[in-house]
């Protein structure tokens, strides 16, 4: 898949009179998994809707696969897919006819070879393909999401709180998704709360504090791969103080 990744380059966004992103500098290269951690309110949702084209930009640059979703947001928007925390599927069609409407809504078509072979990476077995999205479990959604991401082929995957509500064996399969994605070179921003997680599948580990990155952790060869008491004790100091401001 490949593509020229992420960038965020001294981001500042402004919500209610107040900067929320105030000159976020991040990147996401292709084939690399962030995770971005923060507290509540600490801009993590903003910096990906400013990715997306959602939020006006006061000034630095986002750049999705090179192209700029303040001044070419269709073409952003096409290089990028995005899976929020809360999937929306449409309930009352089954997981192979979502996948075929929102490529549609996309402009591109997949031949049912093509669909199934993407739900059998994911790991959705066949005959959940053809159940409607009502009896489906949150694991389930998530994997009828990755698959259309797979489909449309895009070069940077978004991902908003992607493990809240997944039981462990949940869990472990969409890091495990994950992985597969990286190893297509997609490039992968995830913000969460979960450090653990993190852990276990990211290549940089960013704390952004107050709309700005804090400090960044890259992951090493050997195991442990990150230093996990230091990351949790700036992550437990930055939401302390959150909470007190």
């Amino acid at each position: 898949m490949g593509g020229q990744g992420l960038s965020l380059s001294e981001l500042v966004v402004e919500r209610g009179g107040r900067s929320v992103l105030d000159g976020l500098t991040l990147s996401v290269p292709a084939g690399h998994i962030y995770a971005l951690l923060g507290g509540n309110g600490a801009g993590k949702s903003t910096a990906l809707f400013a990715t997306l084209g959602l939020l006006p930009v006061v000034s630095g640059q986002v750049l999705v696969d090179g192209k700029d979703p303040a001044s070419q947001p269709d073409a952003a928007r096409a290089s990028v897919a995005y899976l929020p925390e809360t999937v929306a599927l449409y309930e009352h069609l089954t997981a192979r006819e979502n996948v075929d409407y929102f490529l549609s809504l996309a402009g591109q078509s997949c031949t049912k070879a093509q669909i199934e072979e993407a739900f059998a990476q994911v790991r959705l077995n066949l005959a959940a393909q053809d159940q409607r999205l009502g009896a489906f479990s949150k694991g389930m959604r998530q994997k009828t999401a990755i698959a259309l991401a797979l489909l449309r082929q895009t070069p940077v995957l978004l991902l908003d709180e992607p493990t809240t509500g997944l039981d462990p064996q949940a869990t472990q399969d969409f890091h495990a998704l994950l992985l597969d994605l990286k190893a297509s070179d997609v490039a992968i921003l995830m913000v969460t709360h979960d450090l653990l997680g993190a852990v276990d599948v990211a290549d940089t580990i960013g704390l952004i504090i107050d709309g700005k990155l804090a400090s960044e952790w890259q992951a090493e060869s050997a195991n442990p791969r990150f230093d996990l008491q230091a990351l949790y004790g700036a992550f437990t100091q930055a939401r302390v103080g959150h909470a007190a401001a």
